[in-house]
Parts: structure tokens; sequence; C-alpha cells
């Protein structure tokens, strides 16, 4: 495992769980002690957390403004992602023009449109650079795919002005977006202030929005909003997600999809 990424997957468990143990965190990421106190060394160095003995405490920063890389959020929750993607996958409709934002639940939907010939023919405009190189490996003439241009982020998206004035030029049946965090107070928030904005004309881009979100988005919050949950069409989540949760859910989206998980 890549240093960056095992840093990210410390950095995620300490946002998750506001203090980390040595010898929890070589238990999971498989590495030795003394490699788990490199990493909080090299961390801490960048104010990213404060050592304290026998493990880390959260820095003096708000959580809301980290965000992890790509890899690190691809390892979490793959299961209900796969499961979010393939009911995601039912609402495309073959010959349509659709969207996908950049984030891993949307990648794992672009694994499943590049393996569907039945949705073809299709278009596929994206902020995403896992995304487009997947549905590009494809090989298939019949799926085009738009990839906008921008600044890279950490969890690989395309955006700022660029990415915002490609997308104010085009119309596609349905947007499909991540989000970091999904709260009925706050609505779909993101850490990354450019990706916010250009989630916006993302969602600015489509007739209908469908947000593909876990069970362990709801009620995180990241540093900028992008929407409202009035403004979500489709609202597709695991069924991990609470049966409470989803009766609040169904009350603010248009429409609440779960899908099953096999477990």
């Amino acid at each position: 495992m890549l240093a960056t990424v095992r840093q990210d997957r410390i950095l995620a468990a300490l946002a998750a769980r506001g203090s980390v143990r040595i010898t929890d965190l070589a238990a999971e990421l498989d590495v030795s002690d003394m490699t788990v106190r490199r990493d909080l060394s090299e961390l801490a160095g960048r104010g990213l957390l404060r050592k304290v003995h026998g493990g880390a405490v959260a820095a003096d920063q708000h959580p809301a403004s980290y965000e992890p890389g790509f890899q690190a959020k691809a390892d979490r929750e793959g299961v209900e992602k796969e499961a979010i993607a393939r009911a995601a996958a039912e609402l495309v409709q073959p010959g349509s023009a659709v969207a996908l934002s950049a984030g891993t639940t949307t990648h794992a939907l672009a694994r499943v449109l590049a393996s569907s010939p039945l949705l073809r023919p299709l278009t596929v405009v994206t902020n995403s650079l896992p995304v487009a190189d997947t549905l590009f490996r494809t090989g298939d003439t019949t799926v085009t795919t738009v990839l906008i241009g921008g600044e890279r982020t950490p969890s690989d998206a395309l955006v700022g002005p660029l990415a915002e004035a490609a997308l104010a030029t085009l119309r596609v049946d349905v947007a499909f977006l991540g989000a970091h965090g999904i709260s009925p107070a706050a609505g779909l928030t993101t850490p990354n202030l450019a990706e916010s904005a250009t989630d916006r004309a993302l969602v600015a881009s489509a007739a209908t929005t469908v947000v593909l979100a876990d069970h362990t988005k709801w009620r995180a919050t990241g540093l900028s909003r992008w929407a409202a949950l009035d403004d979500v069409d489709v609202l597709v989540t695991d069924d991990g997600l609470p049966e409470a949760d989803q009766d609040e859910a169904r009350e603010l989206v248009g429409r609440l999809v779960v899908a099953e998980v096999a477990r």
C-alpha cells in the first residue's frame, strides 16, 4: 500500500473516530507499528493531526474541510456502492445523455454502464478521470465519453472555471452525483469549494438530478453546500440506512431508491 493511500486511511479513521491508536491502525493497515508511527509523524508535521501517547487525535481544524484521496474513499463501503450503482443503472435509458460527477460511487456506476451493452448507445459527460478512463477502455464506439477540462482535485475530479464553462454549454437527461455528506439541515455538501461549484453546474445541466450516497453519508456535513435536498429528484442509497432515516429522506427528496445489499 502506498504511503499516501495509507495516510489517507489514517486521516479518514481519525475523522470518523476522533482519535486513533497505533496498534489498531497497524492491524487495520497490515503494517508494522513503526510504519504507523512514521505516518503519524509526517501527518503531524503537516498539521493534519496531533500525536499523543500511543496514537493521535484530531488537529484543531474543522473536519468538514478534510478531503481524502480517491483510493482511500474507494476502500470504504465497497459492497454498498456496488449495490447502489446497480440500482442507479436502472435509471439509464439507451440513447440518452447522462452526466457522472467525480466520486467512488459514480465510478462504480461507470463500471456497470461499461459492462451493460443493452444501454447502448449512450453519451456520458463527466468531470471524473477514473470514470472517463473506465468508459474509454470499453473500446465501444456506441459509448461517447465527454471529459470536461479543469483543475484536478485529490478525488480525481476536474473542477474550476473551465469545467463550469464547459458544463454551461451542455444539456443532459440525467446527472448522477456522489456526495460527501447529506444533511436535512445543510443539504448536499463537499469539503472542496471548487468541486462544489462544479457539482452545482452539473445539476444545472440536467433535466433530472440523481444523487448516489451510501448510508454513512447521511447526516455527514462537508464545508461547502452544492444543493438542497429538494433539488434531488432521486436519492439512491443502501439498506444500511435506518428505517427512520429512510422515512425522513422520503419526505425531503423527490424519490428514494433503497438498494438491497447482500451481506
